[in-house]
C-alpha cells in the first residue's frame, strides 16, 4: 500500500498540480490587492468617497467609527464592505483564469483525426462519383 500511495504522490499530474496550488494562492494574493488598493478606491470616491472595507453592520447595537475600533472591541459585526471587496477579487480572478485557460487551450496542438478505414474512403469516393 505505501508503494502505491509513493507512486501516487510522484506522479506527474500530482507534482503539476501541487505547483497550480501554490501559484494560485500567489496569484490570489495580488489580485486581491489590486482590487483592495487600486480599484476599490476610484470606485468608492466616485460614490462619495466611500472605503467599501469599512462599510459595516454592528450586531451589538452600538457606533463604531470605523473597523479597527469595532476590531478592538471585539464586537460581532457583518462586514459586508469586505464581501463586496471579495466578490470583485473572485470576479476578477476568475476572468483571469477563464483567460488563461482560453489561451492554453488555442497554443495546444489539435488531436489529430482518426483516418478513415480504407472501406469507408472508397465508398464516399464511389458515392460522390454516382452523384455526379
Amino acid at each position: 500500500m505505501f508503494e502505491e500511495f509513493k507512486k501516487f504522490l510522484i506522479q506527474g499530474n500530482m507534482v503539476d498540480m501541487a505547483v497550480g496550488f501554490i501559484f494560485g494562492g500567489a496569484f490570489a494574493t495580488v489580485v486581491k490587492s489590486m482590487v483592495t488598493n487600486v480599484i476599490m478606491p476610484p470606485i468608492g470616491l466616485l460614490l462619495g468617497k466611500v472605503d467599501f472595507s469599512q462599510l459595516f453592520i454592528a450586531l451589538d447595537g452600538k457606533e463604531y467609527a470605523n473597523m479597527e475600533a469595532l476590531d478592538k472591541a471585539g464586537a460581532p459585526a457583518i462586514k459586508y464592505g469586505m464581501f463586496i471587496n471579495d466578490i470583485i477579487s473572485f470576479m476578477i480572478l476568475g476572468f483571469v483564469v477563464f483567460m488563461f485557460i482560453k489561451g492554453y487551450n488555442k497554443l495546444k496542438e489539435p488531436e489529430p483525426q482518426p483516418k478513415a478505414p480504407a472501406q469507408e474512403v472508397l465508398l464516399t469516393e464511389i458515392r460522390d462519383l454516382l452523384k455526379k
